[in-house]
């Protein structure tokens, strides 16, 4: 017979600003972990969010949200790392890498130190890099460390594609994929409405939508997260729902399809990278990459942005 005994579930954030509260607060109302511990230099602010967070459990069902140290990390089953300077004061999140990769180092020896064996989700931009060091610091599987990737660029995307076309977003299917960064790539080929492809759908509608609109909606998915970092300081309520989707995909074993980033092994010929595909998530983290066929604009500016990447990798020792 099958043991029914219920599987403690145990989810870490080390960085509790505003992205690592925010995500520690959506994964406890939602309830995808049975106990969240919450890692900071400031020690101070970590017990701080994890008292407040906790005074939601009466309102949820019942889960454990404290602070904690590396030791405490040892047996969870994944590890957020959302640490980072602030984004304020950078033109791009490639220009956080210099100040990131310090803090990255530092957390994977951390958690090397105390042998932890779980799945590492990298929310800390630039998102690719870092999970690519990670990968390379920490010694783990490709496939146990996932970046947060394009699930928010895709999102925002299929906001505005669903805004724009008077459609729910949840009924617009889009892919924005590559770099989470400057150069990511639209995947206009493949967006669809309802499984009917968009420009099909352009082509039934009575709006006669211009090319010019389009540009315009990737360049807002695009440059979003600048104005809202210019308007409140920082982005965090999107990409703690996002970080908490990807949390529950790998412990509900769903093998849902997600745009992560993860290593790629020969996609259009790029190697040794973290870079965005479809990704079908699990319980044992990455399960594969759906090799989504792109034209040939697309194809060439997913190469161009991963040439980016590897480029300003190749001024960092990851040695």
């Amino acid at each position: 017979m099958k043991d029914l005994k219920h599987e403690k579930k145990k989810i870490g954030v080390i960085g509790v600003g505003a992205v690592g509260a925010t995500t520690a607060f959506v994964l406890t109302i939602k309830n995808i972990a049975d106990e969240i511990v919450l890692l900071d230099h400031n020690e101070a602010r970590a017990r701080g969010e994890a008292l407040d967070i906790s005074h939601c459990v009466p309102f949820v069902s019942p889960i454990v949200v404290r602070a904690g140290k590396y030791e405490d990390l040892a047996d969870a089953d994944i590890v957020v790392i959302t640490a980072s300077v602030p984004m304020l004061n950078f033109t791009s999140r490639l220009d956080l890498l210099r100040k990131n990769i310090s803090i990255i180092r530092e957390i994977s020896d951390g958690l090397m130190k105390v042998e932890f064996n779980g799945i590492i989700l990298n929310v800390s931009n630039p998102v690719d890099i870092l999970s690519y060091f990670l990968y390379k610091f920490t010694g783990l599987p490709a496939k146990k460390i996932i970046g947060t990737g394009t699930v928010l660029d895709s999102a925002r995307f299929r906001y505005l594609i669903g805004r724009n076309c008077g459609i729910d977003p949840r009924s617009v299917h889009a892919y924005i994929l590559g770099e989470h960064g400057d150069s990511e790539v639209p995947v206009w080929s493949q967006a669809n409405i309802a499984g009917m492809n968009l420009q099909d759908a352009c082509c039934a509608c009575e709006r006669k939508c211009k090319k010019q609109v389009f540009d315009h909606i990737f360049e807002e998915a695009k440059v979003s997260a600048y104005h809202i970092i210019k308007g409140k300081g920082s982005t965090n309520y999107a990409i703690a729902m996002c970080a908490m989707k990807i949390c529950k995909a790998i412990l509900s074993d769903e093998n849902r399809v997600l745009p992560v980033s993860t290593l790629l092994d020969g996609y259009l010929g790029i190697n040794d990278m973290y870079m965005s595909l479809p990704t079908v998530v699990n319980r044992q983290g990455v399960k594969k990459n759906i090799m989504l066929p792109l034209n040939e604009k697309e194809k060439a500016a997913f190469i161009k942005s991963a040439e980016i990447l590897k480029e300003e990798a190749s001024r960092h020792k990851v040695d």
